[in-house]
């Protein structure tokens, strides 16, 4: 197989999560010189598989063959790799088999590599995540070998490919606030306490607010309230309690802590509880190390384009290689119809990564 043919291969494999589509079976047997260690549990495939040329640093590639579910209104079948107007439409085309494909097929041509190359697979990284690369992770922890650095292939491009990588993203902090009142007819407010009432003048201070000020890599930490809940769907009973979510991408400059003191200063005198969980944390890898010097040079070279380095976007795997010590950075195609419908990329960004992947390798 070639490298467009690896990929078309993986995308007609319905591999919606935790079911890997029988592809970490194939990838196995697909490099038989590497040896293979798996970490299956709770129905979610992990495969690391890797090869020791010689003494010398461990270079990893990591990523995910988990899809989510490919929806309804496709113009195309979405476990087919269909060529169409200059696009190869299919899920997982940009989130990531493009990029899986593109990293295992430069792997494989490998002939000398002054160390040891891997790849780190799952099938568990669209869903809750608890039993995919963090497993893998703390297995090879135990067993010192985790590797010194590692790319992970996500669609990472915004315009063009090869404008951008990501050398860290923002943490993830949850809040679920109650705010607590008293129930009374709507007609005798003055025997009610009304959350809704106490709480909007309050939101002024609140939504769309910025934590802090961010910096050259990170966007600033916005408060973003998500959802709002209280009454009982009727007009003549105010509530008993205001039921209330928020989600902030936090920046190295803000912590759960500040974050309490935000809500609890905004909402000083009345009567709430709060909770706040942490999805993820945020992380960035320095830009003079290794790994962000080499792929900054493969991708220009390849495409002419010296990439920005970024930490926009959602979460992703490699939020559980950062806390590790290692270096890690992001890069993959453009990410411009991840989850939707008619989800695609091209060929010409296809090879051009594999060829970034292969140049890497090349010259790490």
């Amino acid at each position: 197989m070639n490298t467009l043919e690896l990929f078309k291969y993986m995308v007609s494999k319905k591999s919606e999560t935790p079911d890997d589509g029988g592809l970490l079976d194939f990838i196995e047997k697909y490099l038989p010189d590497f040896k293979a260690i798996r970490v299956d549990m709770q129905g979610v495939k992990n495969l690391f598989i890797y090869k020791k040329f010689t003494e010398g640093e461990h270079l990893c590639f990591a990523g995910h063959v988990d899809v989510v579910p490919a929806g309804e209104g496709w113009n195309t079948k979405p476990y087919e790799a269909t060529q169409l107007d200059g696009y190869i439409y299919g899920r997982g085309t940009q989130d990531m088999k493009s990029g899986v494909a593109a990293f295992t097929q430069a792997v494989k041509e490998v002939k000398n590599f002054k160390g040891t190359l891997s790849l780190l697979l799952t099938s568990d990284e669209e869903g809750d995540a608890i039993y995919g690369t963090i497993k893998m992770l703390e297995y090879l922890k135990k067993n010192s070998m985790l590797p010194d650095a590692v790319v992970v292939a996500e669609p990472t491009c915004e315009e063009r490919f090869g404008d951008a990588i990501k050398v860290g993203r923002r943490g993830s902090i949850n809040g679920y606030l109650t705010l607590k009142g008293k129930q009374g007819h709507a007609a005798y407010p003055e025997k009610a306490i009304n959350p809704i009432h106490n709480i909007a003048s309050r939101l002024l201070n609140m939504a769309g607010i910025n934590l802090d000020d961010g910096d050259e890599f990170f966007s600033p930490s916005k408060f973003v309230i998500t959802d709002i809940r209280s009454g009982m769907q009727v007009t003549n009973v105010t509530p008993n309690h205001l039921d209330m979510m928020f989600n902030i991408r936090n920046t190295t400059l803000t912590t759960g802590k500040e974050v309490r003191a935000f809500v609890e200063k905004n909402l000083e005198g009345l009567d709430f509880e709060l909770k706040l969980t942490q999805g993820s944390y945020p992380f960035k890898t320095d830009t003079d190390t290794k790994i962000v010097k080499h792929i900054d040079a493969a991708i220009e070279s390849v495409t002419g384009i010296k990439p920005k380095h970024s930490t926009a976007g959602g979460t992703s795997d490699a939020r559980f290689i950062a806390p590790l010590g290692i270096d890690v950075i992001e890069f993959g195609v453009i990410n411009d119809t991840i989850h939707a419908v008619n989800e695609r990329t091209t060929s010409k960004e296809i090879l051009e990564l594999y060829e970034v992947f292969k140049k890497l390798i090349k010259d790490y």
